[in-house]
């Protein structure tokens, strides 16, 4: 693998960190099967690429697409809270919708961003190579997010979001509003994975309707490779692993597709993401049997 394609890698599997903190907001914290991911990806991405090319600033813009996300996000919840439909299918009704409405943001099913300033623009021509200079960025919000995110659940309310997912009937007994806890975590969650669509969107330089498919999947597959590698030591453990998960998967399918001896190409990707994605559901019951 060349040195372009491990750090085109690494900066994919960085962008694809905040999808990852985006599930395990969901999935872990809030014990919420979302697959709204699947359609707040390509939102963030239609949304800041919309924007940008209408000469709104690259930073407004994947704010925006944060906003977004967020109320897709909440029209999930409320389908679950309001009109009591299952979550996991509340999920799904959404990402459908979505579809449609990320065709209407765009007008087309793919606007490009050549030529276009994003928030990268200004750090290029500073003596660092192009390949550097994105992952270093990117590396750079994800520390951020990383940070706000671990605060956020370390403090009183995001303390009354993890035992809303861990016995909702326990958390009401304690005064805990629990709807609206659900509420919040799920704009969070769908607001961290739209921002990903906007550095998705700037960073490749195109944004597309069909980007979100299997979101869901790579956001699950490093919030489990995470786990597996890192173990759940404690929250920033475990949000570090979700990052570290992300990365690793994103080199371990370049490296796969990058082999000439396997003859893999890009058109396997899909059969590539299922198998690690199946590794990493067995690993841990393969070393449990191991060390039994």
């Amino acid at each position: 693998m060349s040195q372009i394609a491990f750090w085109g890698a690494v900066e994919l599997g960085l962008v694809y960190s905040f999808v990852a903190l985006g599930v395990y907001l969901a999935f872990r914290v809030l014990d919420f099967p979302d697959l709204t991911v699947d359609g707040s990806f390509p939102l963030g991405a239609a949304v800041t690429a919309v924007l940008i090319i209408a000469g709104v600033n690259a930073w407004l813009a994947a704010l925006i697409a944060m906003a977004a996300g967020a109320a897709a996000g909440m029209v999930t919840a409320l389908l679950n809270v309001r009109f009591k439909i299952l979550n996991l299918l509340a999920s799904i009704l959404t990402m459908i919708a979505l579809f449609s409405v990320n065709l209407r943001v765009m007008g087309k099913p793919n606007v490009a961003l050549i030529n276009a300033d994003t928030m990268i623009s200004p750090f290029f021509g500073h003596g660092l190579r192009d390949f550097y200079v994105r992952p270093l960025f990117v590396g750079v919000l994800v520390i951020v997010a990383l940070v706000l995110v671990w605060r956020f659940l370390e403090s009183d309310a995001g303390l009354a979001m993890r035992a809303t997912g861990a016995n909702a009937r326990m958390a009401r007994a304690q005064g805990v509003d629990t709807s609206r806890q659900i509420y919040l975590g799920m704009a969070i969650s769908n607001a961290l994975v739209a921002f990903g669509g906007a550095l998705f969107a700037q960073t490749n330089g195109f944004a597309d309707v069909t980007s979100g498919v299997g979101t869901i999947v790579v956001g699950l597959a490093a919030v489990i490779i995470g786990e597996t590698l890192l173990g759940r030591r404690g929250l920033l453990i475990a949000l570090v692993g979700c990052v570290f998960g992300s990365i690793l998967y994103r080199i371990a399918i370049q490296l796969a597709l990058s082999s000439d001896v396997i003859g893999l190409q890009a058109s396997d990707l899909n059969f590539v993401t299922a198998v690690l994605v199946t590794f990493a559901l067995i690993l841990p019951r393969l070393r449990r049997g191991a060390a039994s």
